[in-house]
């Protein structure tokens, strides 16, 4: 779903506020038997199962996102954290550790790079990312350490740059969502029902159609911030890009 929200507010929206109209349109032209108390009260008894239904499955899906973008918001000051880490052990190499903090510095300016467009580039899962920081891990891993205590510091440099590289691959993951579009889907069909139960003898009047609209434009709104919430690097609610400025100028100084 990255990369739709607006759609899917935009659909749910026309699709919401078309069954709310249409019912108010189109129960008037439906033979009388079909327009009896009886007939009302029933479909508003099923429009009430779906009202409970939807309201528990949006709530799970509110907390579903609310984990999601606090996961990623946390793993990417986390990444952040280690890559700083990571750079002070190499500066205490010497010129032994440049190699690699040039590398790990052009995966972060690549990073930089990608959040003019995304939310953050540390969740780039571009090829060229890659390869940047599989060349800083070559370069280090290339490193001789000369003494007991270059030993220590090179085994504790491994230990950040798998951290980073793990991190990394854990942030790609995230970047999706894990909200299933079936079970949005079927969220929005089920609030459909619901709306066309609006409009069923319901006056057609001014106040009644902009009630409809309105609440149609209101909760297309909540599932767009809901979508939005779910996809943590997109969008009006992302993780902020914060933490990587943070870092290049860290490993700039």
């Amino acid at each position: 779903m990255a990369g739709h929200e607006f759609s899917v507010a935009i659909l749910v929206f026309f699709l919401l506020s078309g069954a709310g109209l249409a019912s108010l349109l189109l129960h008037r032209k439906l033979p009388d038997r079909y327009r009896q108390d009886d007939t009302a009260a029933i479909i508003r008894m099923v429009a009430n199962v779906f009202v409970v239904v939807t309201s528990l499955v949006l709530g799970l899906m509110v907390n579903s996102a609310k984990n999601t973008f606090e996961t990623a918001d946390r793993d990417v000051h986390a990444i952040a954290t280690e890559i700083i880490l990571l750079d002070k052990l190499l500066r205490r190499f010497g010129e032994a550790g440049d190699e690699v903090r040039r590398d790990l510095l052009n995966y972060v300016k690549q990073a930089s790079a990608v959040a003019r467009t995304k939310a953050n580039g540390l969740a780039d899962s571009s090829q060229r990312g890659e390869d940047l920081l599989d060349r800083a891990g070559e370069s280090l891993r290339a490193i001789t350490p000369t003494s007991g205590a270059q030993m220590a510091l090179w085994e504790q440099a491994l230990t950040k740059y798998q951290a980073v590289f793990d991190l990394r691959w854990k942030l790609v993951q995230q970047a999706d969502g894990t909200i299933p579009s079936a079970l949005l889907a079927m969220v929005v069909l089920w609030l459909a029902l619901i709306f066309g139960s609006f409009g069923y003898r319901a006056p057609a009047n001014f106040i009644v159609v902009l009630s409809i609209l309105l609440a149609a434009a209101l909760m297309a709104a909540t599932i767009y911030l809901i979508v939005d919430m779910d996809v943590p690097f997109g969008g009006p609610m992302s993780v902020s890009r914060g933490p990587i400025d943070r870092v290049l100028a860290a490993l700039s100084r």
